[in-house]
């Protein structure tokens, strides 16, 4: 009799392959977290190939993805002291399911064209929220997709998380720059300008403008005023203490959030209009704030506005805040192999003096469209300044220096070929 064939072996499970998307404003050390995803991946035996969508989460709408395998070994290192988003990014958002279902059934498409079962999303709250909603629909619509933040905003408003990829970095950039202006304005203040305002990123949360507070250490030293969202804006009060510091200093310094906001919830410098996100179009509250000098009290003033010069500013990064955006990449991916689904790695704060902390995790859920303000002890009573226990929550996080390369006196940074992924389905999308 003839010999029964064995039973056929089970085939070996397909790999899924990794998409990674960059998302909302960027910073200086975004890319390390690039790396932190790109590199942990391609070492894993258990994902395929990896993806980055092009310009964010519209290239992943758009099917416009880049094959990072194309990128060399050494440009992939090179992204961990590259500021921007390599890859593109784009504030971009999707709303509710129920309303912009076709979007995300769209993502569900292109994910099942090219074989996507995990998804790093990388941004911040408004991006948790985008990666929960898709860790959701992937089931109802038949192809499963481990969706992972990676955390990022230059606010550090994201709740759950002691701090947040990004700022670490601006917070040094601004403690660093009122620190110099504040030189530069003393040594001219008897003869030329007697008021420098500094206008910070931060909208509805304080945190960037508190790092200014660093720069001073003894009760007269700048800023000698920092104007925090938190705080509702005393005009009167405001006046008075600018002509206090005059007085007594020579000159005064002020640090001002661009989410700076009359009692009535009504910035000072709300430009009329909304960014993608809905959110108020800030910018201007620098020279606002200077003219409300000017009017008042006649003094010689100038004003500066940090914009996308803090966020770019890789050259003075810290190095906690590089170390732990490359961190928060390489736990993105070490969660979802571990079997884990709509979470984000957060930063958890075991000590400040020695500063040490750990990886933990925190549900997409408890994170997404929330906000993690200034708390009230870390302002001073007057409403002007940061306490001693603030300082000793900002001061690890601006700790250690981790310059770039330089070359003929320029930090030298790399570009990636971007060479894209074949597309698959014949419908287009236009977002």
């Amino acid at each position: 009799m003839p010999r029964a064939k064995p039973p056929a072996r089970p085939g070996r499970p397909k790999l899924m392959n990794a998409l990674y998307v960059q998302s909302g404003g960027v910073s200086a050390v975004i890319n390390a977290s690039a790396a932190g995803v790109i590199e942990t991946a391609m070492k894993s035996k258990r994902i395929g190939k990896v993806f980055a969508g092009r310009h964010g989460i519209v290239g992943a709408l758009t099917e416009d993805l880049i094959d990072v395998s194309k990128e060399s070994a050494a440009t992939i290192r090179g992204l961990r002291h590259t500021p921007a988003g390599a890859f593109g990014s784009a504030r971009y958002k999707l709303k509710g399911i129920d309303q912009d279902r076709a979007k995300y059934e769209r993502l569900i498409e292109v994910f099942k064209a090219h074989n996507i079962g995990y998804f790093f999303y990388n941004g911040g709250n408004d991006s948790m929220d985008t990666a929960n909603k898709v860790s959701q629909l992937g089931d109802q619509l038949g192809h499963h997709v481990t969706c992972i933040g990676v955390p990022k905003t230059v606010d550090n408003d994201l709740p759950h998380t002691d701090c947040c990829p990004g700022f670490g970095s601006v917070a040094k950039y601004v403690a660093v720059s009122t620190r110099e202006a504040a030189l530069d304005v003393a040594s001219m203040a008897r003869t030329s300008t007697k008021v420098f305002v500094l206008e910070v990123m931060g909208r509805h949360a304080g945190w960037i403008a508190a790092a200014g507070g660093l720069a001073g250490q003894g009760a007269n030293d700048a800023p000698q005023i920092i104007l925090f969202p938190e705080i509702a804006f005393n005009k009167k009060k405001f006046l008075a203490r600018v002509k206090q510091s005059v007085d007594r200093n020579g000159y005064c310094v002020v640090v001002v959030s661009e989410g700076a906001a009359y009692p009535d919830g009504t910035f000072l410098a709300d430009a009329g209009t909304k960014d993608a996100f809905g959110h108020t179009q800030l910018g201007g509250v620098g020279p606002v704030v200077a003219n409300m000098v000017r009017e008042a009290h006649g003094y010689k003033y100038h004003w500066a506005v940090a914009d996308y010069l803090q966020r770019a500013a890789r050259h003075i990064a810290s190095k906690t805040d590089v170390t732990q955006a490359y961190a928060m990449g390489k736990a993105a991916v070490e969660l979802a192999l571990a079997g884990h689904n709509a979470v984000m790695p957060t930063i958890v704060r075991k000590s400040s003096k020695p500063y040490k902390w750990t990886v933990g995790r925190v549900a997409l859920g408890d994170v997404a469209n929330k906000e993690k303000k200034v708390p009230r002890n870390f302002i001073t009573a007057d409403g002007f300044g940061i306490t001693a226990k603030c300082r000793a929550y900002l001061e690890p996080l601006i700790a250690g220096e981790d310059y770039p390369p330089y070359r003929n006196g320029l930090p030298q940074y790399v570009a990636i070929k971007g060479v894209a992924v074949p597309k698959k389905l014949k419908i287009r999308f236009t977002p």
